[in-house]
């Protein structure tokens, strides 16, 4: 006998803003304590588990093959910090990673050495060993492993429901005993200050807004102190310590303005000055650095140049600027880190991050800047582990959609580049058996959207495509290898990303022209990509099946209902579904800190018009929409797991009766999803073998576990 669909009660629940009545029939899915609520979801899932029974073959040989090609018990690259080599261990069969160290033998010696995952290590100590932390849990998240400055005592948080919210332990690494002191419902992170006692960490409001600074002695006794708070509920902070340990930083962010606060590291009881005053729609950070003797701030800035500007300042006066880096139309600077003997930025370019090395010499001049370049059209490059000050050598990673993660030294005296790792792929894995490039569509209003398109070798076209977007928060969707992906490609499925406006990729203006009242440009320039790849015969829309997550969850939901017929497929994760509900509500997280990303519908009525034009749950309609598979996480904090609970109880009531739609809820997770890496490549698992069987449901659809679409030989 057929399963037949959970159908959802009907209880109106009337809405009114600026005059338009909104009647919500499916709002009484938000009370998470309701019996009838754990019913439903739970009716969800068991119809989810009996529609997909057929896939379970291929979703076991999925994870099979995920679990085939990664190297179970590894070592990372070890990190000096002082007199010891940190690293991190992992053991085939467990969930979780072990956090080591090792002693530097010659305090003269920067290169890490060769440790051996399969021997003992001399002088190993264990700092924490997350399986230990999760046991009897459902869920673990570590948040904070900070050491600190003199590297004695380990601050570690973890997270046992999956809501964001951390308990923070110290554990003596002399003694390996915990001390007395626990602080229950942070964030988090944690920060040192200078003198190995005191850390500053941060609480979260009722609305899970990171809004005060404490400061804790530990075992004084003493209750912490507030050392900042952040009363503007668009705002939220965050708190760290420069590279040089002279400055505790605290940040205070919205999206379009910046606030930054310095003190003493070294003082247990230092006051926060500003750097500059906050003023509106001008964001800046900020860095330490001495130069010439003198101690300076570089300031990263957008008061007058969009795609930001960099100058340096004395710290005695912070407001006189000299310019290092003038404001380009065509380049976007994102960071400075700063070091004893040299500065790195980070910028985009051409939709691609990229980075730069400054020397700062002697006589208190900088030298010329040095571009880090490698050769793949497609590579991400980007900073590593740094955590010194002053060191011989800079490390670096770099990595693209078909290229593993490879990890450098460079020799700050030479320029010399020494490959310390590459992310291993066991079995016969071969990067020139796959295609990465880049291409362009032409959006309705004429821009030219970014396609990453990848691919095996030969594949024969039009083939099976999942396409990716995001498009939010200037996000940018880079270069990025995944072990996981490999079982799509070696099926002859193409991967796509749509880097849609929104991101970030191309530049502030990017990101501008796809926000508040220019959002539709999002998901029209999705439509776009997607309407490219089937008129250059890279696919077919039987065949396309799109995801998102989150905020790429709304994007994914409104392109379902502006374009079915473009995919045969919808995979939302976390999705934001029913986003006007939720930011009308500034009770919630993701409402009075997101007015300045999706504009405020409360004040302003263009704004609540706007949004209700094109939300998903809003606008589904009586017609018929591709297959989706909306999952989502019970203690999500950010997406309630109400928005897509919603949305597909909407879509079984409007859509016709031939649109197949599932809900798959975890009980025990949050935003980020299950926890312990088996669990997670199990859900990887999962959503592959639904966006196989979607886009090629004759074979797939069959449960047939070993088709490969055609490649030429």
């Amino acid at each position: 006998m057929t399963p037949q669909p959970p159908i959802a009660k009907r209880v109106d629940h009337r809405r009114e803003h600026h005059g338009d009545v909104f009647i919500d029939p499916y709002e009484w899915l938000r009370d998470k304590e309701s019996p009838d609520v754990a019913a439903y979801l739970e009716a969800e899932n068991a119809y989810t588990e009996a529609q997909t029974e057929v896939l379970a073959p291929l979703r076991q040989k999925i994870f099979d093959e995920i679990k085939a090609r990664t190297k179970e018990t590894d070592l990372s690259i070890p990190t000096r910090r002082g007199d010891w080599w940190y690293y991190g261990r992992s053991f085939e069969g467990k969930q979780y990673g072990v956090q080591c160290r090792c002693p530097v033998r010659d305090p003269d010696d920067w290169t890490p050495p060769e440790l051996d995952e399969d021997t003992e290590i001399p002088g190993e100590q264990v700092l924490l060993d997350e399986n230990v932390e999760a046991e009897g849990h459902e869920f673990f998240s570590l948040g904070a492993a900070s050491i600190s400055i003199d590297g004695n005592i380990l601050a570690f948080s973890v997270d046992v429901v999956g809501d964001e919210r951390f308990t923070l332990k110290f554990k003596d690494l002399r003694t390996g005993e915990l001390y007395d002191d626990t602080i229950a419902g942070i964030g988090a992170g944690v920060t040192w200050a200078a003198d190995n006692r005191t850390v500053y960490y941060i609480t979260l409001d009722d609305a899970w807004r990171p809004d005060t600074v404490w400061r804790h002695r530990i075992g004084s006794g003493l209750p912490a102190e507030k050392v900042y708070h952040e009363a503007d509920q668009r705002f939220y902070v965050a708190a760290g310590r420069t590279r040089s340990n002279k400055y505790v930083v605290i940040a205070a962010n919205s999206s379009v303005t910046s606030e930054v606060f310095y003190g003493d590291a070294a003082n247990p009881d230092t006051t926060f000055t500003s750097i500059l005053p906050r003023r509106e729609l001008v964001e800046y950070s900020a860095d330490h650095v001495v130069v010439g003797g003198e101690d300076r701030f570089l300031i990263l800035h957008n008061d007058g140049a969009e795609n930001f500007t960099l100058v340096e300042a004395p710290v005695s006066d912070p407001t006189a600027f000299r310019t290092l880096i003038p404001h380009r139309e065509d380049v976007r600077l994102d960071a400075v880190d700063t070091f004893a003997t040299h500065i790195v930025v980070s910028y985009r370019s051409e939709a691609l991050p990229r980075i730069q090395l400054w020397p700062i010499y002697a006589d208190g001049n900088y030298g010329h800047p040095e571009d880090i370049t490698f050769d793949t059209e497609l590579t991400s490059c980007g900073l590593s582990a740094n955590p010194n000050w002053s060191a011989p050598r800079l490390r670096v990673g770099t990595t693209s959609f078909v290229v593993p993660v490879r990890i450098y030294d460079i020799v700050l005296t030479t320029g010399e580049r020494i490959l310390l790792k590459e992310q291993p792929v066991l079995g016969d894995y071969r990067p020139e058996e796959y295609v990465e490039r880049r291409d362009w569509a032409e959006a309705l209003d004429g821009a030219r959207v970014p396609i990453s398109i990848i691919h095996r070798a030969g594949l024969q076209f039009p083939a099976p495509t999942l396409i990716y977007g995001y498009g939010s928060y200037e996000s940018c969707e880079d270069p990025r290898f995944s072990i996981a992906r490999l079982s799509l490609l070696d099926r002859g499925m193409v991967f796509v990303i749509a880097h849609v406006r929104g991101g970030g990729e191309l530049g502030r203006p990017w990101y501008e022209q796809g926000k508040l009242l220019e959002k539709r440009n999002s998901f029209t320039d999705f439509i776009a990509v997607a309407g490219h790849l089937i008129n250059e015969g890279v696919t077919r829309a039987e065949n396309l099946v799109a995801y998102g997550g989150s905020a790429g969850g709304l994007l994914v939901g409104a392109v379902a209902n502006l374009a079915p017929e473009l995919f045969s497929g919808i995979l939302a994760q976390v999705p934001f579904a029913d986003a006007l509900t939720t930011i009308l509500d500034p009770s919630l997280p993701l409402t009075v800190t997101e007015w300045d990303e999706w504009g405020n519908p409360l004040a302003d009525e263009a704004v609540y018009h706007y949004m209700k034009s094109y939300t998903p749950y809003e606008n589904v309609e009586a017609k018929r929409y591709p297959d989706i598979l909306a999952m989502t996480s019970l203690n999500d904090t950010r997406v309630y797991y109400v928005e897509p609970a919603k949305w597909v109880a909407a879509l079984r009531h409007t859509a016709t009766e031939d649109t197949r739609v599932l809900l798959k809820t975890e009980m025990s997770a949050g935003h980020g999803g299950i926890s312990g890496r088996y669990e997670r490549w199990k859900e990887v698992a999962f959503q592959y073998a639904w966006v196989l069987a979607t886009a090629d449901r004759e074979n797939h659809g069959a449960g047939q576990t070993d088709h490969l679409f055609p490649v030429a030989e």
